[in-house]
């Protein structure tokens, strides 16, 4: 199956500090990748460098084949993103901030409308359109979000903690929603947490601790390798204890 990204040899220093230490993996085409480790691990750095908010420093991203570097446009293109922090006008509606991210991707007018409400009702917002933003509630917001980024059809979903302070009802909504995409859509994802009970026993699976890469592979057979039921204990085994993958 071919990788809808590929991240070859990246490391990041922030001054002496090392953020991320020669990592290498790949998130399978149409695919739900789970990128775990706990707070400080790299996952956002890693992030920061996919959407090029910061400059490579050493390594190479490639978006379906695109160079990031290279060919940035090519390479953002196929990319929906979801950060870490909240990005939306907080005084404007829902369907005003789809707009305004609509009109920057240059997508047409014409059937924008329908666009957005067959959007906001897969994620089952739609009553809540005309609302602003700051009225709404946690899980609402990241489900406006996730709506933005799928707007414009993108071949690649980035989400970084996407369910960090929410409830888990609502955690559990959009975890199951993103897989459904996964599995109905085939959409790429790449899902960055800190939370074991977010990644399901078919996903793909990278593990990553103090700015390196310690397991990828298919939930599953990591599990069987290291002798683990859950992936909890998988987490535990490689990131608690030390032990090497």
């Amino acid at each position: 199956m071919d990788a809808g990204l590929e991240v070859s040899n990246l490391s990041y220093n922030y001054g002496s500090k090392k953020a991320l230490d020669d990592i290498t993996f790949s998130a399978l085409s149409g695919k739900f990748t789970a990128l775990l480790g706990p707070n400080g691990a790299g996952k956002t750095t890693l992030y920061h460098l996919l959407t090029r908010i910061m400059k490579l420093q050493a390594g190479h991203i490639r978006i379906f084949g695109n160079d990031l570097k290279k060919s940035p446009l090519s390479a953002m293109a196929s990319m929906g993103i979801v950060f870490q922090q909240q990005t939306l006008d907080l005084d404007l509606t829902i369907r005003q901030n789809l707009k305004y991210f609509a009109a920057l991707h240059g997508l047409p007018a014409d059937d924008l409308e329908d666009k957005i409400t067959e959007g906001l009702k897969s994620l089952d917002i739609a009553e809540r359109g005309e609302e602003k933003v700051r009225s709404l509630n946690g899980g609402h917001r990241r489900r406006a979000e996730i709506a933005r980024a799928l707007l414009h059809n993108p071949r690649i979903l980035l989400l970084d903690e996407p369910t960090v302070g929410l409830d888990v009802p609502s955690r559990k909504a959009i975890v199951d929603y993103v897989h459904m995409l996964c599995r109905e859509q085939q959409l790429t994802v790449l899902w960055a947490t800190h939370l074991v009970d977010e990644v399901m026993q078919e996903d793909n699976l990278i593990i990553l601790h103090q700015g390196k890469v310690r397991a990828q592979g298919n939930v599953s057979t990591l599990s069987e390798e290291h002798n683990c039921e859950t992936v909890d204990d998988l987490f535990r085994k490689l990131v608690m204890s030390g032990e090497k993958a």
